[in-house]
């Protein structure tokens, strides 16, 4: 019996211990408060990825040589704090077993978790924040692990730079440091936008992704969609450089809320995640030795994680 496969690549390129790159399906859509079904999102990229072509013109290389494990979906949903307790476990034994790890969501609160666990394994750890929302809530409708609490933990606990900020609460501006925030309106007026957000990274940046980033003329099917968002290739350009000029350690990707009238968007996000692996190869050989450099000796945990300390 064959195994899934991420975009359906041949077996001796998707075994765990093989591969370089890990990728976490999280198909969970539990705090959602406009349109639901972002928990068929990992369904419909993983689909959509199967009928893409597998050759990356622009850097002539195929970046599934280098091993891509499909590991098995998290599936926990029995409370939002549940979901994430399981993502950052999870995602941070992936981390220690030396591999890039990758997250396709599901709602954006699963990236506390993500977050959470790049942030115990990665020193000075810089968060860049895609996204149409600040996400910055302390708390929402009773949780701190609420879709709009995203990246409150990563505002207290890391380096958060956001971009593509264009909707939220006024009570996030009491929270929000505006010198690492690139509004939508300000980056549509300023060429240099992207060189102001490299210069506010740390090296080690993990990349949080909320699919609403994007104007919703190339991506609608996403449970909030925001007018006056990224574009294709500026976003690529931007991803590009982030990738060359830092150690990009991880990323996910989130809220794609499938339409079964509208695949474009699902193709979209299935190739903006191998683009951005893409990036992070480059120049790789399928033979060599890869090293995450996460620190094994990094014993701080996050304030906000209740769990006993992991031992290295």
């Amino acid at each position: 019996m064959s195994i899934k496969t991420y975009a359906g690549i041949p077996q001796k390129y998707a075994a765990l211990e093989t591969s370089k790159i890990v990728l976490i399906p999280v198909p969970y859509d539990g705090t959602s408060t406009w349109q639901k079904g972002a928990d068929k999102g990992p369904e419909a990229f993983l689909d959509a990825s199967e009928n893409m072509e597998l050759y990356d013109i622009e850097t002539q290389t195929e970046v599934y040589k280098q091993g891509v494990y499909l590991a098995d979906a998290i599936t926990e949903n029995s409370s939002p704090e549940a979901v994430v307790s399981e993502v950052h476990k999870t995602t941070k034994d992936y981390i220690k077993r030396n591999k890039f790890v990758t997250i396709f969501g599901g709602e954006h609160s699963i990236s506390i978790g993500t977050i959470r666990a790049f942030n115990e394994c990665f020193d000075d750890l810089t968060v860049l924040h895609i996204d149409a929302h600040a996400d910055l809530r302390k708390d929402f409708h009773g949780s701190t692990c609420n879709h709009a609490c995203a990246v409150y933990e990563a505002s207290q606990t890391t380096n958060l730079v956001q971009v593509g900020i264009r909707s939220m609460d006024i009570a996030e501006t009491r929270v929000m440091d505006e010198e690492k925030v690139f509004f939508a309106h300000d980056m549509a007026k300023d060429e240099y936008w992207m060189d102001k957000v490299i210069e506010a990274l740390g090296n080690n940046v993990f990349i949080t992704f909320d699919l609403d980033a994007f104007d919703p003329s190339i991506l609608p099917s996403t449970g909030t969609p925001e007018p006056g968002g990224l574009f294709w290739y500026e976003t690529l350009d931007f991803l590009k450089q982030v990738f060359e000029d830092r150690n990009v350690v991880g990323f996910d990707i989130v809220e794609l809320c499938p339409n079964e009238n509208e695949r474009a968007s699902d193709f979209v996000a299935a190739k903006l995640y191998y683009k951005m692996l893409t990036y992070k190869f480059a120049g790789t050989e399928e033979g060599d030795e890869y090293d995450n450099h996460f620190n094994e000796t990094k014993k701080g945990v996050s304030k906000f994680n209740t769990e006993e300390e992991d031992e290295y």
